[in-house]
């Protein structure tokens, strides 16, 4: 399963061109892809009308949604954020956190435009997908 960052989804909603949209809408039929809850808040407040707002909730979700939060994923993605900053490699976004360590906790890969997941991938094995 590849979970697509909001990061993408604003691009690829915009029409705009680059790797990853052009691999999101390559993919869209041929690959199992999902995004978590939180990913489709971010997505939902970033659209400026309600109409475009329903339209975009549903072809959302059309995909797997999972639901990320739980004390679990908090407690491992705080560990993560300190392992990080420990190694000199600080996160800036706290929702980051959470989307990586989901996708490294139950195996997905994370297609992304964003470097707050760069130190996920080199220190902390997420698996991304590189178009």
């Amino acid at each position: 399963m590849v979970i697509v960052d909001t990061t993408v989804w604003i691009d690829y909603f915009r029409a705009i061109s680059n790797p990853e949209t052009e691999w999101l809408d390559a993919e869209l039929g041929r690959q199992r892809l999902g995004l978590t809850d939180v990913i489709l808040c971010e997505v939902l407040q970033g659209v400026r009308d309600e109409r475009t707002a329903v339209v975009v909730e549903r072809r959302l979700l059309r995909l797997q949604i999972f639901q990320s939060g739980g004390l679990e994923l908090a407690s491992d993605a705080a560990r993560n954020h300190r392992l990080l900053r420990s190694r000199g490699r600080t996160v800036r976004k706290t929702i980051d956190c959470l989307i990586a360590t989901f996708c490294i906790r139950e195996q997905h890969a994370l297609l992304h435009r964003d470097r707050d997941f760069d130190p996920f991938e080199q220190l902390l094995e997420l698996a991304v997908v590189h178009p």
